[in-house]
Formats: C-alpha cells, structure tokens, sequence
C-alpha cells in the first residue's frame, strides 16, 4: 500500500526524540543536564495535528527535562521516556486509544525504532535516518530530523486525509487579522 492509502487512516502520530524531533546532537550542560534544540516549525505542524484531531505521542529511550517540557507546551498526550522497549509503549498507546496498528504513525531515524516502525500502518524515515529505517519506511522525509521533518511528515498525513488545505484557510480568515483600535 503507498504512502497517501496509509497516510489517510492515520489518527495518531508517534514521534522519536533524539535524531527525529531534535538534530540528533546530544549536549550536557555544566550541570549535567541534556540540552536539546527543537524546530519551531515541526511545533507549529504538530499543534495542526492536534487541530486536526489527530492524537500525537512521544516514545524515546532517553529521559530529559527538556522532552518533558517540550511536550508539555506542545500538548503532545502521551511521552514514554527512558522506553528501551519501544513496543511496550505502543501497545500502551494501541489500548489507551482503541486503535488499530494501521491507524499509527511513527517517525524515526535509527535501528532502535524498527521494532515499532514494522508493526504500524505508516512507518516514516527522516532524511537523514540509517538506510535499515528508511529501507522499511513507506514515507522518508525530504528534510532532516530536527529541521523539519516532523512538519514535513504531517502535512503529508494532513493532506492525504484532505485537511491540510481548510487548516491553512482558518489562517486566513479576515477576523484573523483585525486590529481593534
């Protein structure tokens, strides 16, 4: 099945942390702590998500402040971190939701994800993923993870589902730009 028959059944969006939602660069602070650099466009595509009523979750083998927080200012409704079994977490995720497999999405860049991206209906890669993820993937984003590839992978799921284009319209609305004197 190709990547638009997959991607319109789509109604919830799983994505990688570390090479996927940031550029894969991992910084640790005097302190110790994990800095990590996010996109704000991959943000703004996953609140249209939200818009949409598509759901969104995180599952990442690493733990940080950071990807708490990101979630939290993003609304993301699930984040699994610390995941070494990815798999635990999407049969979670299947359960909490009624989903079937089918009708999940997961982004990812390295061997790690494979045990997830084999089972769901809408495997994606982002460009700069490793050649066994993009091999299984039935969408690969044009641009890295980090920069903008999470964007990319929703507005492709956004307008298979013929949405994207009435998201764009609510920007357009006149009352949208008013100014109240």
């Amino acid at each position: 099945m190709d990547s638009d028959s997959c991607a319109k059944k789509i109604k919830l969006i799983i994505f990688d942390v570390d090479g996927v939602l940031t550029g894969g660069h991992i910084i640790f602070g005097t302190e110790g702590e994990a800095v990590k650099e996010f996109y704000a466009q991959d943000g703004l595509g996953i609140s249209l998500a939200h818009k949409a009523g598509l759901k969104t979750a995180i599952i990442t083998g690493r733990e940080s402040e950071m990807v708490r927080r990101r979630g939290a200012e993003l609304k993301i409704g699930d984040v699994y971190q610390g995941a070494m079994d990815k798999v635990t977490a999407l049969q979670e995720l299947v359960t909490k939701h009624a989903l079937t497999l089918e009708q999940i999405a997961y982004v990812g860049d390295d061997i790690n994800d494979l045990p997830v991206m084999i089972q769901i209906g809408l495997p994606c890669a982002v460009a700069n993923a490793v050649l066994e993820v993009k091999a299984i993937a039935k969408y690969v984003a044009g641009r890295q993870g980090g920069n903008g590839a999470v964007r990319e992978v929703i507005e492709h799921i956004l307008k298979a589902q013929g949405l994207w284009e009435g998201l764009i319209a609510d920007y357009m609305k006149p009352e949208r730009f008013t100014i109240n004197q």
